[in-house]
C-alpha cells in the first residue's frame, strides 16, 4: 500500500496547516526551526522578564524602545528565539549575524542596514550571535 505524503511533521495527510504562511516555518526547514516558539506565550522560561506585567513585556506592550540586551546561556536555551520574539512583538526588523561566520565588513553592513531601517521609520533589532568570538582587531 503506498504511503500518503504529508508536508509537515505533525499534519495528517491532506490536512491544511493551521498556521498562516507568514508565521509557519517552511516544510523543509529543520525540526528545531519548525518547533521554535512563535509567540511569547509559547516561549518556556524567563517569566521573570517576559511574564505578564514584567519589564520586557511592559516595554513591548507599551511600544517603548527595547534596551540593549545581553542574552547569556548554554546553546539551545532560546537566546535567538527570545530575540526574534521580542523583535516581532516590537514590530522591529530582525537583523542577525553570527560572529563565528562574519567579519568586520559583515558587521558594518548589518549596522548600515539597521540605520537604513531606522531612517525608513521602522525599528530594528541587531542580533549578534557568539559575539565573544569576534577577535579584538
Amino acid at each position: 500500500m503506498p504511503r500518503r505524503k504529508t508536508d509537515r511533521l505533525f499534519d495528517e495527510p491532506d490536512e491544511a496547516p493551521a498556521e498562516s504562511a507568514a508565521t509557519a516555518a517552511a516544510a523543509d526547514a529543520p525540526l528545531a526551526e519548525r518547533m521554535r516558539p512563535r509567540t511569547l506565550e509559547e516561549f518556556v522560561g524567563q517569566r521573570h522578564l517576559i511574564g505578564e506585567g514584567r519589564i520586557l513585556r511592559r516595554l513591548i506592550e507599551g511600544e517603548g524602545a527595547l534596551p540593549s540586551l545581553i542574552l547569556w546561556g548554554a546553546p539551545g536555551t532560546g537566546k535567538t528565539t527570545l530575540a526574534r520574539l521580542l523583535a516581532r512583538h516590537s514590530d522591529a526588523e530582525f537583523i542577525a549575524l553570527s560572529a563565528v561566520f562574519s567579519g568586520v565588513n559583515d558587521l558594518r553592513a548589518a549596522i548600515a542596514e539597521a540605520r537604513e531601517t531606522k531612517r525608513a521609520g521602522r525599528r530594528a533589532v541587531l542580533f549578534v550571535d557568539e559575539i565573544h568570538r569576534f577577535n579584538k582587531a
